[in-house]
């Protein structure tokens, strides 16, 4: 019988820990973490095997790294550099001397002097029109690794949202590929298949036997808001004195999805760092008068229902777990990954006939 091959991961950008969590669901060893966060310390750790390194990329050196991979068979590269200099929602921004552009180089540094065996990074989809990443991907090629990219719909890994997210994996031991979706359009995950079964709650509520389960106060014109709002709705079907006076202009007529409520037996809306708040998206709770609480935010982004954002007891504050969940990569999406990384590694060790 042939023995397994000790596969060993380093997360760079780690964040809360999705990627993470899906690769060790996988059956990758992530060994450790990287974040300059350190409101990420704790969910990073207390949810997955993996040591936490409170460091920015641009100050880890390649030792810092190698050491992690001491014993590995095969390494593994992982991250998700910020995305908010390449997202739509920077649109109109001058998002040029923005200092997290040039992450992708820290990891492109990286990756020249370990090479390790496997690179993989998640990012949004408007990354690949960048020349910052074709330069990664040059790098990547010059270094001897063969890529693969595309740009992925969330929901057909079973991330019940409508995400879009570009993958990209590159291997110094043969042609790499994403695995193919899993689920076909008939058969998303909805925001009833992800929801259902939670305690209801009003707004301003917490619950008491979990306290991530807690949404927004509202004020009392929002409050009306939302009640005349119908599921996959929009302002426009709203009395005249409840349209918010940006909406009236020209200007905001296109944003139609704000003040929205969610539809049961749909997938859900993109999960941003501000999910929690009703004006934000559509963001709206399908049937009660309220916004998302945050378990509902991180359970759409495929976090078990049990992972753990904070330490028992202490303080909750929903800006840092908003953005943690938000920016956070799908715990499903992450497993993917994972799966495509160990098949990858099956393949080369059939086509050689011996370990690798």
């Amino acid at each position: 019988m042939t023995k397994a091959l000790k596969i060993k991961a380093v997360d760079l950008f780690c964040g809360a820990g999705g990627l993470t969590h899906g690769l060790e669901k996988a059956g990758i060893d992530v060994v450790a973490g990287v974040d300059l966060d350190p409101h990420c310390k704790y969910p990073f750790e207390a949810n997955n095997t993996a040591k936490f390194l409170l460091k920015s990329v641009d100050d880890v050196s390649a030792d810092d790294i190698a050491s992690c991979f001491k014993g590995a068979d095969i390494s593994v590269l992982a991250g998700c550099a910020p995305c908010q200099p390449f997202s739509t929602y920077s649109q109109g921004r001058d998002t040029g001397s923005d200092g997290r552009w040039y992450l992708l180089q820290h990891f492109s540094r990286l990756v020249e002097s370990l090479l390790p065996d496997i690179v993989t990074m998640e990012n949004v989809p408007g990354l690949c029109k960048q020349d910052v990443f074709e330069g990664f991907v040059t790098d990547l090629r010059e270094c001897g690794y063969q890529v693969s990219y595309k740009v992925v719909s969330c929901a057909e890994y079973g991330v019940a949202q409508k995400r879009q997210r570009l993958v990209l994996l590159a291997s110094r031991l043969g042609e790499i590929s994403l695995i193919k979706p899993l689920c076909k359009p008939a058969k998303y995950k909805t925001v009833r298949d992800a929801l259902s079964g939670l305690p209801e709650l009003q707004a301003g509520q917490v619950d008491e036997l979990d306290p991530m389960h807690q949404s927004c106060s509202l004020s009392p014109l929002n409050l009306k808001r939302i009640r005349a709002s119908k599921p996959g709705g929009t302002w426009r079907d709203w009395d005249e004195q409840l349209v918010a006076d940006c909406h009236k202009k020209k200007s905001g007529k296109s944003y139609s999805g704000v003040y929205g409520r969610m539809t049961w037996d749909e997938i859900g809306p993109t999960v941003t760092t501000q999910f929690y708040g009703f004006g934000n998206g559509r963001f709206g709770h399908p049937e009660q008068d309220r916004a998302l609480s945050l378990r509902e935010g991180a359970i759409l982004q495929s976090f078990p229902r049990s992972y753990k954002f904070v330490r028992k007891g202490e303080p909750i504050f929903r800006s840092s777990i908003g953005r943690l969940i938000g920016n956070a990569v799908p715990v499903k999406l992450g497993q993917a990954i994972g799966k495509s990384i160990m098949r990858h590694v099956e393949d080369v060790k059939l086509s050689k006939g011996r370990a690798v």
